[in-house]
């Protein structure tokens, strides 16, 4: 049989289109991106693409091609609508890499699925349809995705193959990687035949509630799993949606792919609808959310009971500026307390521009200004602890600092918004876990990976400001242009 020549593409960003700051060209440039070749092959060898490329290289006569493709900006998920000149300008360079080092066998897609861009609706879908121009009826497509993705049927108008994450935090995401490379493969010898059913579910929810921890959303996916183990070469996809982008196709969304069978795609697809349609008022009540000054007591209180570590996830902050949490704890005068991170750009081009070092004296406001999500800014007084060495990926600007202030408390000051998953990753801040009775991050379930399933944290109390803001679980505070919130439960009287 002939090799098999695959193109590797990567497109990724979850896109908070509340946010006033764009995605700009800029962004996605930096040291490492656009990366292409191996170099695009090895990011990531723990998630999608290391699976997809671990498997896909099991097979004799595979080619991988890995084309010029921007990784995640810079920003992180802590940056606005992706400008229309960054998605031309990338996916014009993954096309002409396409024409150039054609032909392909078949097309992998690394991608998120709530990419938001000025001017196109679905930038996901939108990319395939390009990429099937180029690559002809013949060839197969296949993607991965996050949870978070707001997708309907258009992706699969033009691709052939999708693969979503189950887990919240995201768990199986090499898994997800491996089985688009080995089905990719079937594909294109012959051995199956992509069928599909789709279908939107009308119920739309805060990111924080969908933790798959929890009893409801976990009894979900394990549906989608129990069909998957009935029936073989079924696929599952169950799509959470992103609300924090303000696109037409955001909600929930179940996507089945069979090998050939399209009664039971159509089958599996009316059985998980209606499993959501059923256990909508459980998934959208499964996590408590306290407000700031009840999180804060709390805290206080269970670290005088001995029951510490605690952890303050403030869900909410999509900008990273947020000082609400900050600005409580000094109030209640808390110690041993790590705020990791608030992220102020201005505070780090001032104390760069003065050549910070560690033990300058520190007294400056941080924080807060961006919009009125992020509340105002909050005056630290202490002692610079920790000074990082630049890296080529900061493009000679200062990423972050760490101050001690008060009564054993400290505050990573950063440049981005900054999801602290894992303790081990406070090690980067020159942080000695052990000083701190209370660990204030800014996540909404990916820090339960390891602050939760580790058993790390005594006790997790998730919290938001009493107020709307961005990020709130109260979306009818948010101000749509794109989505109309009253199609979707609980906001609307609709039906399935």
């Amino acid at each position: 049989m002939n090799n098999i020549r695959i193109a590797v593409l990567h497109f990724v960003h979850e896109t908070v289109t509340f946010l006033s700051n764009p995605t700009t060209v800029d962004d996605f440039i930096y040291e490492g991106s656009p990366a292409q070749g191996e170099a695009l092959l090895r990011i990531d060898p723990k998630s999608y693409m290391g699976g997809f490329v671990k498997v896909a290289r099991e097979y004799g006569g595979v080619e991988l091609v890995g084309i010029e493709s921007p990784l995640q900006p810079k920003t992180g998920i802590g940056s606005g609508w992706i400008t229309n000149e960054a998605y031309e300008l990338f996916v014009g360079k993954m096309i002409a890499g396409l024409q150039e080092q054609g032909p392909f066998d078949g097309v992998f897609l690394a991608l998120h699925g709530a990419a938001a861009v000025t001017g196109i609706a679905r930038p996901e879908a939108e990319l395939a349809r390009r990429v099937r121009e180029v690559v002809g009826k013949n060839a197969f497509i296949a993607a991965t995705f996050d949870p978070h993705g707001n997708e309907d049927e258009a992706f699969l108008e033009s691709a052939d193959l999708a693969f979503t994450v189950k887990y919240y935090p995201h768990y199986d995401a090499y898994l997800q990687g491996s089985r688009a490379a080995r089905t990719l493969v079937r594909a294109i010898r012959g051995d199956f035949t992509p069928t599909h059913a789709a279908r939107k579910v009308p119920v739309i929810s805060p990111t924080v509630l969908q933790w798959t921890g929890g009893t409801a959303w976990m009894s979900l996916i394990n549906r989608a799993l129990i069909w998957e183990a009935r029936e073989p070469d079924v696929f599952v996809n169950v799509f959470f949606g992103f609300p924090w982008s303000d696109v037409p196709d955001a909600g929930m969304f179940v996507q089945v792919t069979t090998n050939g069978n399209a009664a039971l795609a159509q089958k599996v697809v009316a059985d998980m609808s209606a499993t959501i349609w059923r256990q909508k008022d459980s998934l959208l009540s499964s996590a408590k959310i306290l407000g700031i000054p009840e999180a804060v007591s709390r805290a206080r209180q269970a670290v005088d009971a001995g029951q510490f570590p605690v952890v303050i996830a403030d869900h909410s902050d999509r900008s990273g500026y947020a000082t609400w949490i900050l600005a409580e704890s000094l109030r209640q005068r808390v110690s041993r307390t790590l705020f990791a991170t608030i992220a102020d750009d201005t505070v780090l081009d001032r104390l760069q521009d003065g050549r910070v070092a560690v033990g300058d004296a520190f007294e400056m406001a941080v924080g807060g200004r961006v919009d009125a999500s992020a509340g105002s800014p909050v005056v630290v007084r202490g002692t610079i602890s920790y000074v990082p060495d630049l890296k080529p990926k900061d493009d000679g600007r200062l990423p972050f600092v760490t101050v001690s202030f008060g009564d054993n408390n400290a505050v990573v000051i950063s440049r981005y918004l900054t999801q602290v998953m894992e303790p081990v990753e406070l090690n980067a801040f020159g942080i000695d876990r052990d000083a701190y009775r209370t660990f204030v991050i800014k996540s909404r379930v990916h820090f339960r990976r390891g602050f939760d399933d580790s058993g790390f944290a005594k006790e997790i109390l998730v919290t938001e400001p009493d107020e709307a803001f961005l990020g709130t679980v109260k979306l009818d505070g948010l101000d749509y242009r794109h989505l109309d919130l009253g199609k979707f439960y609980p906001y609307g009287d609709v039906e399935m």
